[in-house]
């Protein structure tokens, strides 16, 4: 099997990429950032790590030629102001994240950018356009509440017969300002503070930025689009502790690894008595 790109690609497009981060993803994010580097076939412009402001994740920006963006420069939100938790877990960092990603039609220069989050590594050649078209890497599963709000949002039914939650995507810019704008017009309010009130808070896992903007450029041309396996999966190991030969090994089933920790949602016993 050849893992090349095919002829078709379109690798002549220059993209930016934009990864949200904070301390705790210090363990997979330079792997992340090497990974973009060699498996993204495309010119490369900016690799803006948008964080909080850490001197750690400042100076791994300064060793990997990458661009520190402060958050609060990109959204006039902080997670503290979200507030989406419950008893047993805590998600607001989780959902700052995704309004940051949706932000970045404010950063950089390309009229593309892709977004990676901090824990997944691409262990194959990528290309996100092809004959003109948009690439978007699915799965088969999701959960029905991102749908929920998305149609919320939008007035619109899912439209994919895929689910677009596979820890990367690549937007356009214009097309993800469009979309915003409506998701304004519908609601009277700026588009962000729309997602946050058609939360259901209740609920652990209540919105995705990628299947809410993968079903919006879907469904205005489903012919215009490629849709590709993601082929993830997740480790629950260290990304140090995986020898070169073994994710050699795992490219010939999987596109991507996700070194997940669920338990970073969890909150400790001394934060639940608060």
């Amino acid at each position: 099997m050849s893992l090349a790109p095919p002829r078709s690609w379109s690798g002549r497009i220059k993209i930016d990429v934009l990864i949200p981060a904070i301390d705790k993803d210090l363990e997979t994010l330079p792997f992340v950032i090497d990974a973009i580097r060699k498996q993204v076939k495309h010119p490369i412009g900016k690799i803006m790590i948008v964080s909080p402001d850490s001197p750690r994740i400042k100076a791994l920006c300064a060793q990997k030629k990458c661009t520190f963006v402060h958050e609060r420069t990109v959204l006039p939100i902080t997670k503290q102001q979200i507030r989406y938790r419950s008893k047993r877990w805590e998600r607001s960092g989780w959902l700052l994240q995704q309004l940051l990603k949706l932000s970045g039609d404010r950063l950089g220069s390309s009229r593309y950018f892709l977004t990676m989050d901090a824990d997944t590594v691409l262990i194959r050649p990528h290309v996100f356009r092809q004959k003109g078209k948009p690439v978007f890497y699915c799965r088969s599963w999701s959960h029905p509440e991102y749908f929920r709000v998305s149609r919320k949002l939008l007035g619109r039914r899912r439209a994919a017969p895929s689910s677009f939650v596979a820890h990367y995507m690549l937007f356009e810019k214009a097309k993800l300002a469009q979309m915003k704008k409506r998701i304004e017009a519908r609601h009277g309010t700026r588009w962000y503070q729309a997602v946050l009130r058609s939360i259901d808070r209740s609920k652990q896992f209540g919105f995705s930025e990628f299947e809410l903007y993968g079903n919006f450029v879907y469904a205005a041309n489903p012919r215009g689009v490629v849709l590709k396996r993601c082929l993830n999966k997740s480790l629950s190991q260290s990304v140090k502790s995986i020898s070169a030969k073994r994710i050699k090994a795992l490219a010939g089933s999987f596109r991507s690894l996700s070194f997940h920790r669920r338990r970073g949602y969890s909150l400790k016993p001394k934060e639940l008595k608060k």
